[in-house]
């Protein structure tokens, strides 16, 4: 008899856990079609067919389809390890350590969510709110990285540069389409990208002094 209380003891969570499993399920199948169908071809029938539940599942997870990329993309963030490039900028007074360490969180983010980012960017082509958020998520990265610029010594920037125009060819350089393109259409690893992101920032950015 005393298994029994113990085990409705545990009920709420089990029931916490099997809920989570399932939005887990739901984000992973939604990920899926979104990738291989598109944006627009994926309906919330379709994921939940995917995921194996059904469709009033899918929308009291996640509301319709714009509150599932939205959790996706905040996944993505998380999937890039954030507290990894706090911690690789906060050893180190070095710019050109520091350069290594944003480009490495951005091969991490492309390499793990640059599909979540592309299917996000596409999406805001009709959805104004996920054209916001795309928005929004590009204001972060460049409030992130102009931080890190702003924060470096008199003369470590090349003489001709300002911060806003540092922080703009870091954002020509290091984007999702520049690591698409080598990776995907040049067959460049993950790691070969990474680092010739770090030598090309140094050569753009920093001054003599580097």
């Amino acid at each position: 008899m005393a298994e029994e209380p113990t085990r409705r003891r545990y009920d709420s969570l089990r029931r916490i856990a099997q809920a989570q499993q399932t939005s887990a399920e739901i984000a992973r199948a939604a990920r899926t079609l979104f990738v291989a169908k598109g944006w627009a071809a994926t309906t919330v029938r379709d994921v939940a067919r995917e995921a194996g539940v059904s469709v009033p599942t899918v929308y009291a997870a996640y509301g319709n389809k714009t509150g599932l990329i939205m959790a996706l993309a905040d996944a993505a963030d998380l999937s890039a390890d954030l507290p990894r490039l706090l911690t690789d900028l906060e050893t180190t007074v070095d710019p050109r350590r520091q350069l290594a360490a944003m480009a490495g969180y951005d091969r991490r983010l492309f390499e793990r969510a640059g599909d979540v980012i592309m299917l996000l960017r596409e999406a805001g082509r009709t959805e104004s709110e996920l054209a916001q958020a795309y928005r929004a998520a590009r204001a972060r990265a460049d409030d992130a990285h102009r931080q890190v610029l702003a924060a470096w010594p008199p003369g470590t920037l090349r003489r001709d540069l300002d911060v806003a125009t540092a922080l703009d060819i870091y954002a020509a350089i290091c984007n999702i389409d520049v690591y698409t393109e080598l990776t995907v259409e040049r067959g460049w690893s993950p790691e070969r990208v990474e680092t010739w992101w770090g030598s090309v920032l140094v050569r753009e950015l920093l001054g003599e002094a580097r």
